[in-house]
């Protein structure tokens, strides 16, 4: 009995010592990159992850914004909150003149051909007529009609009960991706440009408190930034605002050569009348960008497409006059500089993020919700320096489905394809494995080498 137990024994250390030298020539086979990119993270706080978890207001914040709220008693605010957060989710950017008119033609046309199918004697300027009030009919019945927003004090405060939770959460979630990514960047200068309520002060005033020192706020709306002040102060007209050195205006600053090292415009693309404004816009908040410009849009089709118009302005086009040479690269979310590629296929779906906030405790609101949103970083720094220490890393851009011993991504990949790729520890590397466990949907994972077996392109 003895002489087993002793062979037993030795059988299992031999057993432990080919697992040891396994465990090392695993290690030893990972390419040094994948080795590398933690930079001594764990897995779960990788480089990639800038997820944050659910978000509240800040204090001074939200008791300010309870105690506005209330004092306005405005009727059925649950009802109007309701139907002004679908109003805005579902707004979509103006038809322009161009597409009115070709579309006036195009069923001028059809109507026509039809016409002279008819048989028998047609009376030339009765059908006409009756073309022209059909083509009329038809365009007021299928063309979106596009309203400006006018804020009052009522409306505000509507506003504010609607969007002012999840509109931090959006911001303060693009913000994290320049905190995480270049935790070297202390801005002093911030412009917000179509700062309604005064949300992105407050989400850039909670990332660098220390650094800023100066904060213009831009809205076009007198009443809007009168409860902004309001929100800064407690509702207390004598006290002293919680964020000092915060300023605001009706119309950007008159001198092109004024920049800021962070510049932000959030749902403030969406309000503007056309094409040609936000283009005008995307140059003007560009001359005054120095390091950042950030911009965020409801995570809807139409939000995402206007941000990848101004990603195009930006790029591909030249401004008449240069005051800054360092040109536009891309920063977040892209990890290229292609053509997004959401866009390329045929059923067309908005490259999106989400948030989990906690919204204001008011009657109808729930415990917890989600933000979705689009935004978009550009930078003026050069484009090495824009990703997590020089590696290539891919975007997930839909939630990450982790099953035993393989994980799904989906992922806007470095050469400007979608992929969808079952990771691995075997086939992968463990802490390519790992790293994607302990992913979400926004995060980044380093590039994964493509394989036959586990990888597919979502674009074909």
């Amino acid at each position: 009995m003895a002489s087993r137990s002793y062979g037993a024994c030795v059988l299992c250390q031999r057993v432990a010592v080919v697992k040891m030298m396994c465990r090392g020539m695993s290690a030893a086979a990972q390419p040094e990159a994948q080795v590398d990119f933690l930079k001594g993270e764990p897995h779960r706080k990788h480089p990639g992850v800038t997820n944050l978890k659910t978000l509240r207001l800040p204090e001074h914040l939200q008791t300010a914004a309870q105690s506005i709220i209330h004092g306005a008693e405005v009727t059925r605010l649950p009802e109007r909150t309701h139907k002004l957060t679908n109003f805005l989710w579902s707004r979509k950017r103006a038809v322009d003149d161009r597409t009115v008119r070709q579309k006036a033609v195009s069923l001028e046309k059809d109507l026509w051909e039809k016409a002279m199918k008819k048989k028998g004697d047609v009376d030339g300027q009765a059908v006409e007529d009756h073309i022209r009030k059909k083509v009329f009919s038809e365009l007021r019945r299928t063309t979106y009609h596009w309203t400006p927003m006018k804020y009052n004090e009522e409306l505000g405060v509507m506003y504010m009960a609607a969007r002012l939770a999840g509109g931090y959460a959006a911001v303060r979630r693009a913000l994290n991706e320049i905190k995480k990514r270049h935790p070297s960047f202390a801005p002093q200068s911030l412009l917000d440009f179509g700062s309604g309520l005064g949300t992105v002060a407050w989400a850039s005033h909670s990332c660098w408190s220390d650094s800023l020192k100066e904060m213009v706020c831009v809205d076009s709306s007198g009443p809007m930034n009168i409860l902004a002040e309001r929100l800064l102060k407690g509702d207390d007209e004598r006290a002293e605002p919680h964020i000092k050195q915060v300023y605001f205006r009706q119309f950007l600053p008159v001198s092109p050569k004024v920049q800021f090292d962070l510049v932000v415009a959030a749902f403030t693309l969406s309000e503007l009348p056309n094409a040609k404004e936000r283009e005008e816009v995307a140059f003007s908040l560009w001359r005054k960008t120095s390091s950042y410009l950030v911009l965020v849009e409801n995570g809807t089709k139409e939000g995402h497409q206007m941000l990848m118009e101004a990603r195009d302005t930006l790029l591909n086009k030249r401004e008449k006059t240069l005051y800054d040479s360092r040109p536009a690269s891309v920063f977040a979310p892209c990890p290229h500089e292609l053509m997004c590629p959401k866009l390329a296929v045929e059923a067309v779906t908005p490259c999106n993020f989400q948030q989990t906030y906690l919204p204001l405790p008011l009657p109808g609101h729930h415990d917890c919700q989600t933000e979705k949103f689009s935004y978009l970083i550009l930078s003026r720094t050069e484009p090495a320096e824009a990703g997590p220490d020089g590696v290539d890393w891919a975007r997930l851009i839909a939630p990450v489905l982790r099953r035993t011993r393989h994980v799904h991504c989906h992922a806007c990949c470095a050469d400007g394809r979608l992929q969808h790729t079952v990771v691995t520890a075997r086939k992968h590397s463990r802490d390519v494995y790992r790293c994607a466990r302990n992913s979400d949907w926004g995060d980044q994972l380093p590039i994964i080498q493509r394989g036959e077996e586990d990888v597919q392109s979502d674009s074909e």
